[in-house]
């Protein structure tokens, strides 16, 4: 919390662009470019008291639901997290998800109720100011004889420990539910936010036994630099654990700082900092993704862009200690850390550096994202919406392995209702495999070149450098900053939609796209065709 009062500022500030920032690595990655949109889809009405707005903050895939649905692509059922305030969980089969060129929430189908809304907890975390939780479904593990839904429960202020997982069964009328239980000696600000797999091929070598992951963002810091992530198997602590137990079997695997014995907020420093962190971040969701023999561990949410504080939407800053200013009216009276802008995203991870943490090659706070992908394009409300106390664009996320198929929700789209939109993982495009042999800087022409709509950008850097990349037009003006501050050796990509810095679309004509170091400045010329307009 210290100097939180101070306006910082982000390195990132393109709000209309998508960046992809690839790093070196010998393992085969998923990266932005294997992800293909299949479109969305709509909840179904509410049930047994509770709805789907202010929803999804929670979510798992289920292959065996909906075993006598359609043939469509699209198997199984989720399970999900209804409203904030209702917490209660729903069975959900996958309708085939929509593309609507111009968002339209009637162009999409909707999803049906397979169970309807229940407690699966019984009351047992009580009621909850801005909960966190997530839900992971594994089939039978140990010596156990049912398949499980494995959960975690939480709240934005937790000052002391509390027990925050558990697990039941997947009839929701009737859980059979075990827990709560405490998360070995963590901070809860570090545990109890999304949950879900570990697939066995990379568990089995690594933390033998471990297949749930579980962990959570923490605004402002209070749980270090950037998300976390623990490897842990709680059938191997008991056949269920004992109520109030505490979790033994935990391998961290990411945690930007260091728990010290007994203290609620994480210990950390600059040294221990993911790259591009800022306090108004929310990464909410997280997936450990395969396809083919690609993988990578995928967190998903909302990112702050440009100046950064905490206090109100409208930039007043609410001071550490006294004097403090008044309080806005609404709707800029929602206290807490904001930024310029937001940007829905996903960022990706390495699992082989997590594999090193787990031999102790590494510590927790050395993996470091190597690309991140930006989905306000497809979102159909991105960014704040202050009338409706939105500051996050996303919600949870769960993986469908056999299928390739990733669900992300989009939350607070129409009266507070949320979305579920769709990607499908291709393993038939290579990933990032070997390290760059290039020993000078690159500027690539962009492709296609010309282009209506899309646009390839690719540079490449033989050693870490401050840069900034730009656009400019014929008349010598800035149109666009894709991205300016240190960026890491290898290569980067960046994809243009014909867009300048406020979200306009561009006139078409001829543009510079200059790439400027402190000893190199190159140029290559773009240009975007009418049929854009």
């Amino acid at each position: 919390m210290k100097g939180f009062a101070m306006k910082q500022k982000c390195v990132q500030r393109a709000s209309t662009i998508l960046i992809l920032c690839f790093q070196t690595s010998f393992a085969q990655r998923i990266n932005p470019e294997n992800f293909e949109y299949r479109g969305a889809f709509k909840l179904p009405a509410g049930s047994n008291g509770s709805n789907w707005e202010y929803s999804g903050y929670g979510m798992t895939f289920y292959p065996g639901g909906d075993a006598g649905g359609p043939n469509d692509g699209y198997p199984g059922s989720i399970f999900a997290i209804g409203h904030d305030h209702h917490q209660m969980v729903s069975e959900i089969n996958i309708p085939v998800p929509v593309i609507s060129p111009g968002k339209s929430i009637d162009e999409l189908n909707t999803a049906q109720t397979l169970q309807a809304f229940q407690d699966i907890t019984h009351g047992m975390f009580g009621e909850l100011e801005i909960p966190r939780a997530d839900l992971a479904y594994l089939p039978a593990q140990g010596t156990q004889t049912t398949d499980k839904l494995y959960f975690c429960w939480g709240q934005h202020f937790q000052f002391e420990f509390f027990p925050s997982h558990g697990a039941c069964d997947l009839n929701l009328s009737n859980p059979q539910t075990s827990g709560p239980w405490f998360f070995g000696n963590f901070t809860n600000y570090v545990t109890n936010d999304y949950l879900f797999e570990i697939p066995a091929a990379w568990a089995d070598p690594h933390v033998p036994g471990a297949r749930l992951a579980s962990g959570r963002f923490r605004d402002g810091g209070w749980g270090g630099h950037g998300p976390t992530l623990f490897a842990f198997d709680p059938w191997n602590d008991g056949q269920p654990p004992a109520e109030n137990g505490t979790l033994a079997s935990i391998t961290p695997l990411l945690l930007y700082g260091i728990q010290e014995p007994g203290v609620i907020e994480i210990s950390t420093s600059d040294a221990m900092k993911m790259n591009g962190y800022s306090e108004a971040d929310e990464w909410s969701g997280g997936a450990w993704l395969t396809a083919g023999e690609n993988s990578a561990v995928a967190f998903v949410g909302t990112k702050g862009l440009g100046n950064f504080w905490y206090g109100f939407s409208n930039g007043v800053v609410w001071p550490f200690e006294g004097p403090y200013p008044p309080v806005p009216e609404f709707p800029y009276d929602d206290r807490g850390w904001w930024s310029d802008s937001i940007q829905a995203q996903i960022i990706f991870f390495d699992p082989a550096d997590f594999a090193a943490v787990a031999r102790g090659e590494k510590q927790t706070f050395n993996p470091q994202p190597y690309a991140h992908l930006n989905l306000d394009p497809v979102l159909f409300a991105p960014g704040f919406d202050l009338w409706d106390y939105k500051r996050y664009s996303l919600g949870a996320c769960c993986f469908d392995r056999e299928n390739s198929l990733l669900y992300i929700f989009e939350r607070q789209v129409v009266d507070g209702a949320s979305l579920i939109h769709t990607w499908f993982i291709n393993s038939n495009i290579s990933g990032v495999q070997t390290k760059s042999k290039n020993h000078s800087t690159i500027l690539r022409q962009n492709h296609p070149n010309p282009f209506s709509h899309l646009t390839k950008i690719e540079y490449q850097l033989p050693q870490p450098a401050q840069i900034e990349l730009s656009l400019w037009d014929v008349r010598g003006r800035k149109v666009l900053q894709f991205f300016t501050g240190m960026q890491s050796t290898g290569l980067h990509q960046i994809m243009w939609t014909g867009k300048d810095s406020n979200g306009i679309s561009v006139t078409s004509g001829i543009y510079f796209l200059q790439l400027r170091g402190s000893d190199f400045n190159l140029t290559k010329k773009i240009v975007l065709l009418p049929e854009y307009n």
